[in-house]
């Protein structure tokens, strides 16, 4: 397990995130709202247990909203007041205890980790590449 330090842009969130050997690589996802969320082609991302988000500075001035995804289930995106970096989602159907932390906020996170899977490839813009085994919504075990 390694602890990967991560902020938001502005600096006012700060947290670490302990990854486990299988999860220390880039989830890819290119839905729709995540597209929309960044002005990108995707997220980065990696799907962890709640308890291994430690936010350090700023968690009480979190602020969330929640939409709902495909599955009809309330999703939590929980974001920056200050820059609106959204630090992680809690999709309900998920269960309590998983979250989708951003990678792209970790420290050198988005140099050093890798793609590991794309998620929501049936959103995928016809011209981008495939980089790691995608799935066309979730992967099977989510």
């Amino acid at each position: 397990m390694t602890t990967y330090p991560g902020k938001c842009h502005c600096g006012q969130t700060e947290f670490e995130a302990k990854l486990e050997k299988e999860q220390e690589g880039h989830v890819l996802c290119h839905c729709d709202t995540c597209k929309f969320l960044s002005g990108g082609t995707f997220t980065l991302n990696q799907i962890i247990p709640k308890s291994a988000l430690n936010i350090t500075k700023g968690k009480d001035a979190l602020k969330s909203y929640v939409y709902y995804g495909d599955s009809g289930k309330a999703v939590n995106c929980y974001y920056c007041p200050n820059c609106t970096s959204h630090v992680y989602h809690h999709q309900e159907i998920m269960g309590p205890d998983t979250i989708i932390l951003r990678t792209g906020l970790l420290r050198d996170g988005y140099k050093t980790l890798q793609p590991a899977a794309e998620i929501y490839g049936k959103a995928k813009l016809p011209w981008e590449k495939e980089v790691a085994q995608t799935f066309d919504t979730m992967p099977p075990s989510t």
